[in-house]
């Protein structure tokens, strides 16, 4: 069995030692967070199981796409298509695609389309922090949050006005390159940021027409990826009490496949922009809008197959009272719009908006802290759905935290779910979920652990029937799971460890396939992540690993467990030039996330990057 990795990473994550509530309280000290309500806090005071991947992070791990960087972390399931910007669909705790909600820069990015969000398009380049709040969070921001909150922050550049790049290459035929200009001046900030990946791919699909498997083409060729992407983000402080900022990325794709379509060409843009007035430490209002478009041109050699074109426009305003010492009540309405274009336009419905009003209590009494919030969304197409949430923790002494959480989500079919014409089914239903956490947590000097166990139970879960080709609705879905999660400084070594145990099961009651595990979700990922410096040079190493899943709803397709191991190495040649590489797949292991898809073996790469010191 090739998941020896993941046996590795649970056995070091068990081996680890065993409220600031109110918005602006978090210290310079700590880790801050802002998507688990809204509201600024400390990560160690989240209620909601919650880990945040900084820029640093980001650029000592060397990840070439969001989804090596993302692999193996506490509740995330992924499975790719065939290698580099192939699409890439994420599971949150054993929920579906869809049911997680990505924003970036606090725009809601998931398409109007299939509710998913093209997380392959989006460069690590581009992204300054990754916030990954797991659990249900409907009570905040409505449909969609099934599974929990995925944000992403795109870059900033603190400090003086300076520019940056990076520029390299790899293993089948990878080339690009990135830099930026920005800083931080009087009342201003602002940063600007341009990235360039090529890749000749791998094989995508080793499928065949003869058989009827895969891809349904015969066609062992590489299947290349080209990203071009740009982002602008700043922000100004009219005054004291008042500013403004906004943000733009935008990412331009052209990707070549095996199949019925074997190249696209695609754009994903996202636009934002955020007013804040604080008058006082009891008092602030924040208004915010914003617009993702995703747009796609289909081909089959030269002869254009059509086009898809989504679009949703959002808005929001959020009033934070400080009711009290150590008491935040927040209060708002959030507004969006779908709308589809270009070949989807002929579906029986092709827009919907959506008016949501929301509240939210957070306070802390001596040990205990408190968070609770309630939500209604008028959908348009399907009326109004409440949802709650209360979540309660305790600090117990020696840095223990124990916290408890309850919460409902619900999501609407998507307009593909409804009315694609090869697979929508016009009578689905919204889904609903109920979920539970214990967790338990313990800080101290250099290190930190955590453990939770959560169920959730989905009624009308949407998923695809292979039988019929058409999207079906399974009455019952029971999700159980457990996150391991531990960090630890040691000798210089800078240490972190992730293990996963999802069980996520048909419990429709005379289903063929009652107790079947859904499909495409392992039940164990792990992720260890290790790193160190000797002077002017720093070394680190990823290993990770998933266990077996089936492909299919019916569970006759099983697909084995699999582990990888990364290493990377980085030297500095002054106080601003550095030489990075790195071996991805070290052992080559050959595995597949997909049924008939193929994934990268053993790959290097080097660059050299210039980054001033601030």
């Amino acid at each position: 069995m090739k998941c020896r990795s993941l046996t590795a990473a649970i056995a070091f994550a068990l081996a680890l030692p065993a409220f600031s509530a109110l918005a602006g309280d978090a210290t310079a000290l700590d880790e801050v967070l802002v998507t688990a309500t809204r509201t600024e806090i400390a990560l160690r005071d989240s209620l909601a199981p919650a880990q945040v991947i900084g820029r640093d992070e980001i650029e000592r791990s060397q990840a070439t796409s969001l989804q090596d960087l993302l692999r193996g972390r506490a509740g995330i399931n992924l499975v790719n298509s065939g290698g580099p910007g192939k699409q890439t669909s994420l599971f949150l705790r054993g929920t579906n695609s869809s049911h997680t909600l990505v924003l970036v820069d606090g725009v809601r990015i998931n398409t109007a389309d299939m509710g998913l969000a093209m997380i392959q398009d989006l460069p690590v380049e581009q992204i300054e922090r990754i916030e990954v709040v797991r659990g249900p969070a409907s009570s905040l921001y409505g449909a969609d949050a099934i599974g929990g909150v995925i944000q992403i922050f795109t870059r900033r550049n603190p400090g003086q006005f300076l520019p940056h790049f990076r520029i390299g290459g790899g293993s089948n035929g990878l080339r690009g390159a990135t830099g930026g200009f920005g800083g931080t001046g009087g009342r201003r900030w602002v940063g600007s940021h341009i990235a360039y990946q090529h890749s000749d791919g791998i094989n995508a699909c080793r499928g065949s027409a003869t058989l009827s498997a895969g891809c349904y083409a015969d066609e062992p060729d590489r299947d290349g990826y080209r990203n071009l992407s740009a982002s602008l983000r700043g922000g100004y402080s009219l005054s004291d009490t008042l500013s403004i900022e906004g943000s733009a990325l935008r990412a331009d794709g052209e990707n070549h496949y095996d199949g019925f379509y074997d190249y696209s060409e695609t754009r994903q843009q996202v636009v934002g922009g955020t007013l804040r007035y604080v008058p006082n430490a009891r008092f602030g209002l924040t208004v915010s809008a914003g617009r993702a478009d995703n747009e796609s041109e289909n081909f089959k050699g030269s002869t254009w197959l059509g086009s898809a074109q989504t679009h949703r426009d959002t808005a929001s305003a959020q009033a934070d009272f400080g009711v009290a010492d150590g008491q935040l009540l927040s209060v708002g309405v959030d507004w969006s719009e779908d709308a589809l274009d270009g070949s989807s336009a002929g579906y029986l419905v092709d827009s919907r908006d959506n008016t949501g009003v929301f509240v939210q209590y957070q306070a802390r009494f001596g040990g205990h802290s408190l968070q609770a919030s309630a939500r209604n969304d008028d959908n348009a197409q399907f009326g109004n759905h409440s949802t709650g949430s209360l979540a309660w923790g305790l600090e117990l002494g020696a840095g223990f935290k124990l916290t408890a959480s309850v919460g409902t989500a619900f999501k609407a079919p998507t307009f593909s779910d409804l009315y694609d014409p090869w697979s929508g089914t016009p009578t689905l239903d919204p889904e609903e979920s109920r979920s539970a956490n214990l967790g338990i947590a313990q800080h101290g000097a250099g290190w930190h652990w955590g453990l939770d166990l959560y169920q959730t139970r989905i009624d009308d879960l949407i998923t695809y029937d292979s039988s019929t080709w058409r999207m079906a609705q399974v009455e019952k879905a029971r999700i159980q799971g457990a996150e391991l999660t531990g960090g630890l400084e040691l000798a210089g070594w800078v240490l972190s460890a992730q293990a996963s145990y999802t069980d996520p099961r048909n419990r429709t009651d005379g289903s063929a396939q009652y107790d079947n595990l859904l499909a495409r979700r392992a039940k164990l990922t792990g992720r260890i992540d290790a790193d160190r410096r000797f002077g002017a040079l720093k070394i680190g190493a990823t290993v990770h690993g998933t266990g077996e899943r089936y492909d299919d709803a019916a569970n006759g397709n099983r697909l084995g467990g699999y582990g990888t191991a990364d290493l990377r190495v980085e030297y500095a040649l002054g106080t601003d030039w550095a030489l990075l590489g790195r071996v991805g797949n070290l052992f080559d292991r050959d595995y597949e996330t997909v049924s008939w898809y193929n994934q990268p073996g053993r790959e290097f790469g080097l660059s050299l990057r210039y980054q001033p010191q601030r």
